[in-house]
């Protein structure tokens, strides 16, 4: 090929001008392997998040399950403990404490002199998380009710 004095490629029909950019199909592929990146990333994502909620929850519960022995030592008896009120001698009845409610936290039946079971419920977006309701009694016998035990890491899996 033939060269002007300037360097540039001359062609049977002129200069031969550089083509900057990209063909539709490059911009396809990196379409398509974006999108492949993003359908793996967003589920990843939002499991971290339960987990991170029920961490939470998890917490928030053998919190309550202390108040509910804080209740038996003061009053003899479990009878009349529930979550209601966000005194400090009383159960939240959510967790996290303040915001929306990623579970329901609430006694399950009804407390007698020696025994309670605090159950926590997940709500909304939360209700996908793998281990569902999660409880406590006062054995402290932590259950959760369903999932991998390995994977929930809170007790075994039972109601």
């Amino acid at each position: 090929m033939k060269k002007s004095s300037e360097g540039m490629a001359i062609g049977p029909h002129g200069p031969l001008m550089a083509v900057m950019g990209f063909t539709l199909i490059e911009l396809m592929v990196v379409v398509a392997v974006v999108a492949i990146l993003v359908s793996v990333a967003i589920p990843s994502y939002s499991d971290a998040v339960r987990k991170g909620k029920r961490g939470q929850a998890k917490a928030d519960l053998v919190e309550a399950a202390q108040i509910a022995e804080r209740y038996k030592t003061v009053n003899g008896t479990y009878t009349g403990l529930s979550a209601g009120t966000t005194s400090a001698d009383e159960i939240t009845p959510q967790s996290p404490k303040t915001g929306t409610a990623d579970y329901v936290i609430a006694t399950s039946g009804t407390p007698d002199a020696t025994t309670f079971k605090l159950t926590a419920t997940p709500q909304a977006g939360q209700a996908k998380d793998r281990c569902g309701t999660l409880s406590i009694d006062q054995a402290g016998v932590k259950k959760h009710s369903t999932g991998d035990d390995s994977q929930c890491q809170f007790g075994t899996t039972g109601s």
